[in-house]
């Protein structure tokens, strides 16, 4: 069972390794073969790809600023919500992009596995300017 309060300060530090612009720093919260999903896409396996998917978002939102809206937890699961604002590196538009993900955590507070969600339509939108 997690720790509500352990899996608190999981998020907290989470957030602020994102808000440290290191894709490193984002992947060392997973383990060494854990694995992200977005939107039901291809998987990031492994830490590596993880580092990749994070500075895939660095790419795209140079100054991307996360919040932790909240977070819940039950059994090895935890749900991680969320906000980034930023400005699209193509069009210069600002975002403000809602989600969440959904962890599977091991025994050393690692992400086993995450399944990540936020609304592409209206990412896109926003990046277009629309």
């Amino acid at each position: 069972m997690l720790n509500p309060e352990e899996v608190a300060k999981l998020a907290a530090d989470y957030t602020s390794a994102w808000n440290s612009k290191s894709a490193d720093a984002v992947a060392s919260f997973y383990a060494e073969d854990g694995s992200i999903i977005i939107n039901n896409g291809d998987p990031w396996s492994g830490r590596s790809r993880v580092r990749d998917m994070a500075a895939g978002f660095y790419a795209d939102v140079p100054d991307l600023t996360l919040t932790c809206d909240d977070v819940r937890c039950s059994g090895t699961h935890a749900i991680y919500v969320w906000t980034f604002t930023g400005h699209d590196a193509s069009s210069g538009n600002p975002l403000t992009v809602r989600g969440w993900e959904e962890w599977e955590i091991d025994d050393n507070l690692k992400v086993k596995s995450s399944r990540g969600w936020f609304d592409a339509e209206d990412y896109a939108r926003q990046a277009e300017g629309r």
